[in-house]
């Protein structure tokens, strides 16, 4: 009976000290949502950055070139063209498809600088995003395999910058 009284308190203070320590992450500006918010929530505060991408970059029409090639690939191949082609596909506010989150058919900032929610949230906190990239960031999606497949190569800056 003892080790039952003791463990329900021992869990009562670890949720609550739980419960304190995520309230106050949330209220710095300090959480890891993984959230996507897509390249329009960027445009507020990035515009010149934001225009170079629409206007310059490949990765703004990412969604045109695998719509092109869908109807020839399994629902597997697809996927994963969207996980690279794709802002946050299968990410909490990421590509879901093209009819139901447009906005998201784009590689765009968000696939090479991470969920943006957070950061946009907290009024641009900078450490709440990747900000300097450099060329490990773009192997994910460039790696060997499909620099070899695609006879393509990542380029820093793309456009945007």
């Amino acid at each position: 009976m003892l080790f039952k009284t003791v463990w329900s308190k021992g869990c009562l203070v670890f949720f609550a000290a739980a419960f304190f320590v995520a309230v106050g992450m949330a209220s710095t500006g300090r959480t890891n949502s993984g959230q996507f918010v897509g390249t329009e929530a960027c445009a507020e505060c990035h515009d010149v950055e934001y225009e170079n991408f629409k206007k310059f970059s490949k990765k703004a029409h990412s969604g045109d070139s695998v719509k092109v090639m869908a109807g020839d690939l399994s629902t597997e191949e697809l996927e994963e063209c969207y996980t690279c082609h794709m802002t946050g596909f299968g990410s909490p506010g990421g590509f879901v498809n093209f009819d139901e989150t447009p906005d998201m058919a784009d590689a765009g900032c968000e696939v090479c600088h991470g969920a943006g929610y957070d950061h946009v949230e907290s009024g641009g906190d900078s450490d709440l995003i990747k900000g300097d990239l450099e060329i490990s960031d773009c192997e994910t999606c460039h790696n060997p395999e499909r620099v070899a497949a695609f006879d393509f190569k990542p380029l820093m800056y793309g456009g945007a910058h």
